[in-house]
């Protein structure tokens, strides 16, 4: 018997790889391959030991490894996480874990591999950044290639027009069906400036949706919001590299700018088939962006043109956009908020944040809804962003 139950459809928008410390260097191009750093598990639960004996093995689990969590039945997902999950990194060990989950479709992101395409340094040239995403996208493709349960999501930085979309071109023959872009502002312009049309263009015409992710802007809030004078606070995980209590308590405000800057430079408007979802980021912030942004269009739309749209802010969001709730999170409450169209189940495995059984946690707060309510948020949302994966 699988986890997710064979009476429904179960369409997961949040899954991930953990990558090993080669998973960019092995995809790089020739040129670039000795300046891409390995990738680094410094600030995660995964310890330098575990890593190191993976590696010894040929970067597999031992055989006994992988069987002890077959062993597992449908409390996998209770159980195996991170790198030891099975098919945390293994495609083949993937499909098995496939086979016990049960979902139809799995968005599969990355984990730790878009530290250099994603946030700037001024030591790293926009060549060895958007080399790195190269590597990651061919590495993703590679790893999804063998399934068509498991949906790849590439990663593209906004910060060089030119190259995002070249970059876009090259995702989307590789077979990537979703793209990946930080939720914070491309260096120096927004992200509906007008040299970015083409890429949101591209997407809508491909039938592409981008998506935002944990990991695609600073997790930390800035130093000073912290400096209290009193002892620093540890963060979730125990030590302090990771979300804290207040960055939690902020993690919403990039996403909610980001599709906020979307909306009002009309890039939803102008391409009604562009879709999107905000995935790992939670979802209480959606019902009043979502309330915000149609007073400040009726209101400021009285004086500034660019925002006189034909649909509502609300109405594009609900349209083109999706958002997966904390499992903490009252989908319910949300769905009274708000409405039932908007909202994305996701299990997050094999990371620790999804919980040991997500659908019962969602299942508590939609127990008392109609199937019609539990058959959008576990499938038919996720199928209007992405109508091709459906599963008959």
């Amino acid at each position: 018997m699988a986890y997710a139950p064979d009476t429904r459809a179960f369409y997961d928008a949040d899954s991930h790889i953990m990558e090993l410390p080669n998973f960019l260097k092995d995809y790089a191009d020739p040129k670039l391959r000795d300046q891409i750093p390995e990738v680094s598990y410094s600030a995660s639960l995964v310890t330098d030991e575990e890593v190191a004996v993976i590696m010894d093995q040929g970067g597999k689990h031992s055989r006994e490894h992988v069987q002890s969590m077959i062993d597992l039945g449908d409390t996998l997902i209770n159980t195996s996480k991170e790198i030891q999950a099975l098919g945390a990194f293994d495609k083949s060990d993937r499909k098995v874990a496939m086979d016990m989950l049960g979902f139809k479709k799995q968005l599969v992101f990355a984990t730790h591999s878009v530290v250099m395409p994603f946030h700037p340094s001024s030591k790293t040239s926009s060549e060895l950044r958007y080399g790195a995403t190269r590597a990651h996208n061919r590495h993703m493709a590679d790893f999804c290639s063998d399934d068509d349960r498991l949906m790849g999501v590439g990663v593209i930085p906004l910060d060089d027009p030119a190259l995002a979309i070249e970059e876009l071109e090259f995702a989307l023959k590789n077979g990537m069906e979703a793209i990946w872009v930080p939720h914070r502002s491309p260096i120096g312009f927004a992200p509906g400036h007008v040299d970015l049309e083409s890429f949101w263009a591209r997407l809508a015409e491909s039938g592409t949706p981008f998506v935002l992710h944990v990991g695609g802007s600073p997790l930390q809030a800035l130093k000073s919001w912290s400096n209290n004078g009193r002892k620093a606070v540890k963060d979730w995980m125990g030590g302090g590299e990771n979300v804290r209590s207040k960055d939690a308590a902020l993690m919403h405000q990039p996403p909610e700018t980001f599709v906020s800057m979307m909306v009002m430079d009309g890039v939803f408007e102008r391409h009604p088939n562009l879709r999107g979802a905000a995935v790992e980021l939670g979802a209480g912030w959606v019902p009043e962006m979502l309330r915000r942004l149609d007073d400040i269009t009726k209101i400021y739309s009285r004086v500034d043109e660019s925002i006189r749209f034909d649909r509502k802010p609300s109405e594009q969001l609900t349209q083109q956009m999706g958002f997966t709730p904390f499992p903490h999170e009252d989908v319910s409450r949300l769905i009274d908020d708000s409405n039932s169209e908007l909202y994305l189940f996701s299990s997050d495995y094999p990371h620790v944040e999804g919980g040991r059984d997500p659908i019962r946690k969602f299942e508590k707060y939609l127990t008392d809804r109609p199937e019609t309510i539990k058959d959008n948020f576990y499938a038919e949302n996720f199928l209007r962003l992405f109508p091709e994966a459906r599963v008959s």
